[in-house]
């Protein structure tokens, strides 16, 4: 069961435990009117301008996923009708660490940071809210060929090695995006955040598995365009959940290039308007795209490439070798021949498995302190250990409660005491445990007799490695503490004021309690908050459907006055009064 009284259901349901601790409940009720004056301005003005720019999944899929032009969705409901389409979706506090995100993905489970945008950021924010991912991600899951890729996306993705820097920049990105969002931030801290996000930026080294991954992340599901360079479409929920983004990108202004590998060296910047997007000719060649970079990933090239990764990551990771025998921990050393591994070592609590299940007994209470094996074939033999019958295996003395040892490839010996092996379900031997062992490594003692039992992993090769464990249930991953969280502060008398102005129109336009007067609402309004204007734009279309024209005209007076005082505002009044004429039926 989710956390937090969040209602279940069968997809959500077979999220492993590690995950729940990201999700919060969505808390409907904290949602005030302004909230919902600012979800339902950006979806008619989207609607309205993306029916003729974005793919047409986008609008097909709004039906179909269940979110409403109205009213900010509510994820019981998103929930119930997402399930036939099999996804689901969570609330979430904004950022969370990439692998998370991905590996939600993985299990077909959106994840919504459930708050809502400042009416002072409504064309675009950096914090992640539930415009973005609502009314962003959501409908484009509607199509089967797209739904695919995501998920296969998370799949990949969550496996991404990153850097210890990695992580760093994601605090700061998260802390960034959480000040800037928050009514009371000072502008000396959020350029001091800014400051941070891009001291990082400039000094990461060598780009991680998962900033690349990111890359493409970005230029695809965020802001990515379909079709062709000359007349393409909008599916990327970034672009689709900004009001002001979305029609400049469709300018001259921004260059289009065909979508191709090379968008995973093409960073970004949350912070600013793209100056570059991607075309991709259909959702198909994004798959595409996705698996030529999968094929660079130590998931699935292994190797000393693979184990250097994870060393540089100081995460848990997973390396598994020839036989199936995966090991995971974190990866602190590794010994190179020939541009080969021959010795890996772990430092503190690790297991092994098998096929992504924990070899029963070589859990991290029994390897707590770590865990190392040579890797390769041995010296002077051509057979390697995983490929010898018991024949074989007999002819070499590698058979219980014989005394032997073992010369690796690259000088690692091996000498103790057989006590039993395990094999994997081809047969193939994949463990060998010895008593009274020593390992070195020329005058390098990698293992002591007085250290107890030496459980040796056999393969001759590294064919994987990538970021998390083998088997979700070895280890302690409920671990996940923000170092900064979303502020929601106290709200002042005059906030709940204006707010209560705000309810009382929609309780009159959803005709709750039509006794209300508007008229009385705009004195208000001019009188002790001369400066909102989305409330008046609201206010007039009720008037405008009414023909009543005195009270249009007072409203559009009003409107002029707001715009001479505040410019920035003039084109979000204008779009907003243009659809009201437009008397687009949306």
């Amino acid at each position: 069961m989710t956390p937090n009284n969040v209602e279940s259901n069968p997809i959500l349901d077979r999220l492993p435990k590690h995950l729940l601790q990201y999700i919060k409940p969505q808390n409907y009720e904290h949602y005030s009117a302004i909230d919902q004056a600012v979800w339902r301005y950006v979806m008619r003005k989207n609607v309205d301008f993306l029916s003729s720019v974005a793919h047409k999944s986008y609008l097909q899929g709004l039906k179909q996923t269940g979110i409403s032009i109205d009213s900010i969705p509510n994820m019981y409901g998103m929930n119930r009708i997402l399930k036939d389409i099999g996804w689901a979706a969570v609330a979430v506090d904004g950022f969370i660490p990439p692998n998370a995100f991905m590996e939600f993905q993985a299990y077909n489970v959106l994840v919504i940071a459930s708050d809502i945008r400042q009416l002072e950021h409504i064309e675009y924010t950096p914090a992640p809210d539930i415009i973005h991912e609502g009314a962003g991600h959501a409908p484009i899951i509607a199509n089967p060929e797209y739904a695919e890729y995501l998920r296969r996306f998370g799949e990949i993705g969550c496996k991404a090695i990153s850097s210890a820097k990695d992580y760093e920049l994601y605090e700061a990105v998260r802390h960034l995006s959480i000040i800037k969002e928050a009514p009371n931030s000072s502008k000396k801290a959020i350029a001091e955040a800014e400051q941070k996000v891009e001291d990082l930026q400039q000094n990461m080294g060598d780009p991680s598995e998962m900033a690349l991954i990111r890359n493409l992340h970005w230029w695809t599901v965020e802001y990515g365009l379909i079709g062709t360079v000359e007349n393409p479409k909008i599916y990327g929920a970034g672009l689709l959940s900004s009001i002001g983004e979305s029609a400049w990108c469709m300018t001259d202004a921004v260059e289009k290039f065909p979508y191709t590998i090379e968008a995973t060296y093409q960073d970004f910047d949350i912070t600013k308007p793209q100056p570059q997007l991607y075309v991709t000719p259909n959702f198909a060649h994004l798959s595409l795209v996705l698996e030529t970079f999968a094929n660079t990933m130590a998931l699935r090239k292994g190797g000393l490439m693979g184990v250097n990764k994870l060393i540089t990551s100081n995460a848990l990771g997973t390396i598994e070798l020839s036989t199936g025998i995966q090991v995971s921990g974190i990866f602190t050393d590794v010994i190179e021949d020939n541009g080969l591994p021959i010795y890996i070592q772990t430092t503190g609590p690790s297991a092994l498995a098998y096929r992504e299940k924990e070899l029963v007994g070589h859990g991290t209470l029994t390897h707590r302190k770590g865990f190392g094996s040579p890797i390769g074939k041995l010296k002077g033999i051509n057979l390697a250990i995983e490929d010898m019958s018991p024949r074989d295996l007999k002819a070499y003395n590698i058979f219980e409660e014989e005394a032997v040892t073992l010369e690796f490839e690259g000088d690692i010996i091996v000498s103790g005491e057989i006590i039993t092996g395990k094999r994997n379900l081809q047969g193939k031997i994949i463990l060998i445990s010895f008593k009274n062992c020593t390992v070195t490594h020329h005058s390098k003692v990698l293992f002591k007799p007085e250290w107890g039992v030496y459980d040796m992993a056999v393969g001759k090769s590294v064919v994987s490695a990538y970021s998390g464990p083998a088997d979700l249930n070895s280890f302690d991953l409920i671990t996940h503490k923000p170092t900064s969280e979303t502020i929601h502060i106290k709200k002042t008398e005059n906030q709940l004021k204006l707010e209560s102005l705000y309810q009382q129109v929609r309780d009159y336009r959803d005709g709750k309690n039509k006794t209300i007067s508007r008229t009385k609402v705009l004195d208000e309004l001019i009188e002790h908050f001369p400066t909102d204007w989305l409330l008046p734009v609201e206010l007039y279309e009720l008037a405008f459907k009414g023909n009543e024209t005195l009270l249009c005209e007072r409203i559009l007076n009003h409107l002029e006055h707001i715009k001479q005082n505040k410019p920035q505002v003039g084109k979000l009044i204008d779009d907003g009064l243009e659809i009201i004429k437009n008397t687009v039926n949306v």
